[in-house]
């Protein structure tokens, strides 16, 4: 049983120990950089950390084709370095989660080079072979345009090997009982080592059928719920973030029927309607989406979020919709990816616009469930488009006008830092934002507090509120007693809305702004009338107005 439900009102922090701080000089971040900054975060109000892939690796897809599941890089530190990294964090009430990376290894792995040298090695079941090429080699590469095939021969094993990835990252049969087997001992491991979960990579890759006659792959969803109950019986806290770009209809055979497979979900059906809204000043496709994605029980948290560390995917907007998202976001080729994405970062797709940005960040705060920064948000940081592929956005984290923006103080980085133009670090950076009360950096730390001190939103019930604008998203949460109502206009005009506020007659119905003293009480006609500046948006709580409120109200 979950004793804690800390997940739903947490602040969730991405981060690559590489590109986050170096402590000795050698140009690759490192964990002992990592838990010097440890402090900011904190006082940016994270409460939980989740780390990229840090294991060994020969980095030919930045960590996520690993070597050795029970291991740190060296690049990176020891284990001794990442217990210090988790006993630091649980200090200062810090949670930590990591990439657990299982549906395929790298083919640098002792356990595929076993596999692939002697076909009757321990471990040749352990990956998923052919002896001939399957006819449907060519479908289904997750990298379009970067990746030929699903099936690649291997000259020693004179066999073909499947990998849903790049031809290097060889996919583990993770049907086989030894594997999963393997699974919960990897997860029991760092577990053991102060993690508080996982953000498990590709899920519907790991529970899918593999195998050369297989052409309609079907989930095996008994292992999330093996996966859960094993996390569990360790650690009763323990969480499993998971990456599942499903359907709606399909989402809660993730969740569980019962609410026994994965706590939580990242939410790519909202994400992705949420860039089209942007873009089009269009809500209702938002409005649907958040309607279809409605947790069936009340434990299962999604993970909101604007820009991660992959291509930004509208792989599940319709061909018109992507279109307008490309138009706006990526309309140069080399802004695009795979071709269904947006390889930018988030504040030069929005062109630096600060109302823009804050109207985005303060919608992710708003949504239902659990916000998740990834490092360099909170201070705008931009991306390096003559990078390759996703490594545009993966550039050194910003942390002062200092050779390689503070990062590190080695003549040769892992990538460039950013340097020049309107995103490099001489101009964005952490220590300038910090001495700037009204630098994006500050405004964001208010809203993180804001969102914290808002817990309707985590734990609450919602519904979508009517207002007649069609660039106006208004919604209502409650919870124990209390309500909260939040408006975003996505349109570049500013605009009048009139709406109720949803709760039942009779009850309290001022608005108390929780980031001004802009009030609003209803007029005679029962609904609120708000102004909303161009991207505008307002955090109300419901409630009854003190006499100095009501004056400031009624002015």
């Amino acid at each position: 049983m979950i004793t804690d439900l800390w997940y739903k009102n947490a602040i969730v922090y991405c981060l690559s120990v590489e590109s986050f701080m170096d402590s000795n000089g050698d140009g690759v971040g490192d964990f002992p950089g990592l838990t010097r900054r440890l402090d900011y975060l904190h006082g940016l109000g994270v409460t939980a950390v989740w780390l990229m892939p840090f294991q060994p690796s020969p980095g030919r897809d930045d960590g996520y084709d690993v070597s050795d599941y029970y291991n740190v890089d060296p690049r990176y530190g020891s284990l001794g370095d990442f217990v210090e990294f988790t006993h630091a964090a649980k200090q200062r009430g810090m949670r930590v989660l990591i990439d657990l990376v299982v549906n395929h290894t790298s083919d640098q792995h002792p356990w595929f080079k076993s596999a692939r040298a002697d076909p009757k090695s321990p471990f040749r079941d352990w990956y998923v072979w052919s002896k001939t090429k399957p006819k449907n080699a060519d479908e289904g590469m997750v990298f379009p345009g970067v990746q030929k095939t699903t099936w690649t021969r291997d000259d020693e094993a004179k066999a073909y090997y499947f990998h849903r990835f790049y031809e290097f990252q060889p996919d583990l049969n993770t049907a086989h009982p030894e594997v999963q087997a393997e699974i919960l001992k990897i997860m029991g491991f760092w577990i053991q080592l102060g993690v508080s979960g996982f953000r498990m990579d590709a899920v519907p890759f790991v529970i899918a059928e593999k195998g050369a006659d297989v052409t309609t792959p079907k989930e095996q969803f008994g292992m999330l719920r093996s996966f859960r109950e094993f996390l569990q019986w360790r650690k009763g806290d323990s969480v499993i973030l998971a990456e599942a770009n499903v359907m709606p209809e399909d989402d809660m055979k993730y969740f569980g029927d019962d609410g026994d497979r994965m706590q939580m979900m990242f939410n790519f059906q909202v994400n992705q309607r949420l860039f089209y809204a942007l873009a089009s000043a269009d809500v209702a496709p938002l409005e649907k989406a958040l309607k279809e994605t409605r947790p069936g029980y009340p434990t299962a948290q999604w993970g909101m979020f604007l820009r991660n560390h992959d291509e930004l995917d509208l792989g599940r907007l319709t061909d018109e919709q992507r279109q307008v998202a490309f138009d706006a976001f990526g309309p140069e080729k080399s802004m695009q990816l795979y071709d269904r994405g947006v390889r930018r970062r988030l504040a030069p797709m929005l062109k630096g616009d600060r109302r823009r940005l804050e109207l985005a960040y303060s919608l992710m705060f708003a949504l239902p469930g659990t916000p998740v920064l990834r490092y360099g948000d909170e201070i705008a940081m931009g991306d390096d488009l003559d990078l390759p592929e996703r490594y545009c956005a993966r550039t050194p984290m910003q942390w002062a006008n200092e050779q390689n923006g503070g990062f590190s103080t080695a003549e040769k980085t892992y990538l460039p830092a950013i340097s020049g133009g309107g995103y490099g670090y001489q101009s964005v950076n952490v220590a300038q934002q910090r001495r700037d009360p009204n630098s994006f950096l500050n405004w964001l730390e208010r809203i993180v507090r804001m969102r914290q001190e808002t817990p309707e939103i985590g734990w609450g019930e919602y519904q979508i509120l009517r207002t007649g604008a069609k660039g106006v998203l208004a919604m209502r949460y409650d919870w124990r007693g209390n309500a909260a109502v939040f408006l975003h206009n996505f349109g570049e005009e500013g605009c009048d809305v009139a709406f109720r506020s949803g709760g039942a007659e009779g009850e309290p119905d001022h608005l108390v702004n929780l980031l001004s003293a802009d009030h609003s009480r209803p007029g005679p006609d029962g609904r609120h009338h708000v102004t909303l500046e161009p991207y505008g948006y307002r955090w109300y709580r419901l409630g009854r107005l003190d006499e100095t409120q009501r004056r400031t109200a009624a002015a």
